[in-house]
């Protein structure tokens, strides 16, 4: 191993030899070499701080873009070389000489490559907030952008949604106007889906109808409080009454039971009862007013199971409980497209119809429950339909169309 005289300080750097009569022409050159250091691991760590906050939409972590800097560093250095000939050619790598060199390269370089980071995670914050056009892909119809996402702009009127409760006002005024960032090269059908489910997630809404156009923006919005728990589900007259019971192994909730008690051979029926939910040995049912006051709370029941099917009402409630349903109102005007049209080509499942003729020269609108799916349609009808909200969708559009 050879070692340089202190006397005579030799320093090379890139396989240059800087020999230098005094120290300050030595110090000079070696800073130049470690501000090149610096430079070059300054712009590593904001490349990879940038691309990272562009691609994640997250700040890259300290210490990834400074190893990053760092290795760029030693990789130009040449670990073999950094140790050996390129800093002090074959003098001793515990020289004082090579180890400043070495530990101000490398420090001076991982400050540059933090300072690099936060130079290039906040310039990518920046353009991503940028607003870019949208254009549309004609042949596959995705709602696309220039930039990682793109934005939805909610109109400033929100509708309330025909056959639901009303939502309230400070919630429509918190929607109204809003901006949504949704990621790029989404269909017009998912970007439908993620726009109704951030509405509900965010807002508390029950029900969203909306409109989106090729181009992504929104023709329409309109929105519901669906009501919750079983309260809405119960008939006029009746409550809902939890006790502990015996329900068959396959009894599901719209099964007519009869009501028991459990007490040997003085066995009585006490009321018939709709079986809402079960829980183990505790079971919900839908009984009347006055028969709910007959079931004690300590006591314990048995439930039988009716082999008879239940009437229409009760077959309706509990299709209602289980569907994705509403009902909405269509009404026959003069300019409408469905004068002498049939009753089954309105959306839906038409429930009632409200006739405009009478019955037997009455005035006043017949009530036709279920109509005769070949039925004509008169101006001054009005339907009463069940069906999907995208099913309706269709009648309120053509409501739209005949107001323009």
């Amino acid at each position: 191993m050879i070692v340089a005289p202190l006397t005579n300080p030799v320093l090379l750097v890139d396989g240059i030899s800087l020999v230098s009569t005094g120290t300050s022409e030595l110090v000079l050159d070696a800073v130049v070499r470690i501000l090149g250091f610096v430079v070059l691991s300054g712009a590593i760590g904001a490349g990879v701080a940038f691309v990272y906050r562009w691609y994640s939409g997250d700040g890259i972590p300290d210490g990834v873009a400074v190893l990053s800097g760092l290795v760029a560093v030693a990789l130009w250095l040449n670990t073999q070389t950094a140790l050996q000939s390129a800093i002090l050619g074959d003098a001793d790598v515990l020289d004082p000489l090579t180890a400043t060199f070495t530990i101000a390269s490398f420090v001076a370089s991982a400050i540059a490559a933090d300072g690099g980071r936060r130079t290039g995670d906040g310039l990518a914050a920046d353009v991503g907030t940028v607003a870019t056009a949208r254009t549309i892909d004609d042949v596959s119809q995705l709602v696309r952008s220039a930039g990682r996402v793109i934005t939805i702009d909610l109109p400033d009127e929100i509708e309330d949604a025909e056959g639901y409760d009303p939502v309230d006002d400070d919630t429509k005024a918190a929607v109204a106007g809003e901006t949504l960032l949704f990621p790029r090269g989404l269909t017009v059908a998912t970007l439908r889906e993620r726009l109704v489910d951030r509405l509900e997630a965010d807002y508390g809404i029950g029900y969203v109808d909306l409109e989106v156009s090729q181009d992504g923006t929104i023709d329409h919005l309109a929105v519901g409080s669906v009501p919750s728990g079983i309260g809405p589900t119960l008939a006029p007259g009746s409550v809902a009454v939890a006790v502990r019971a015996d329900p068959a192994p396959d009894a599901s909730p719209g099964d007519v039971v009869e009501v028991w008690s459990a007490d040997g051979p003085d066995s009585r029926r006490i009321a018939t009862a709709d079986l809402r939910a079960t829980a183990g040995d505790v079971v919900t049912l839908a009984i009347g007013e006055d028969d709910a006051a007959d079931l004690e709370p300590d006591r314990e029941f048995r439930l039988v199971t009716r082999p008879s099917t239940a009437d229409a009402s009760r077959e309706l409630r509990a299709l209602l409980r289980t569907a994705d349903a509403t009902v909405a109102t269509v009404s026959i005007e003069a300019d409408d497209t469905l004068v002498d049209a049939r009753v089954d080509a309105l959306p839906g499942l038409p429930l009632v119809l409200e006739s405009s003729e009478g019955g037997c020269g009455e005035t006043t609108p017949a009530l036709v429950p279920f109509p005769e799916s070949d039925r004509r349609l008169e101006v001054g009808d009005a339907c009463y339909v069940m069906g999907r909200p995208d099913e309706l969708a269709q009648a309120r559009v053509r409501e739209r169309e005949r107001e323009r």
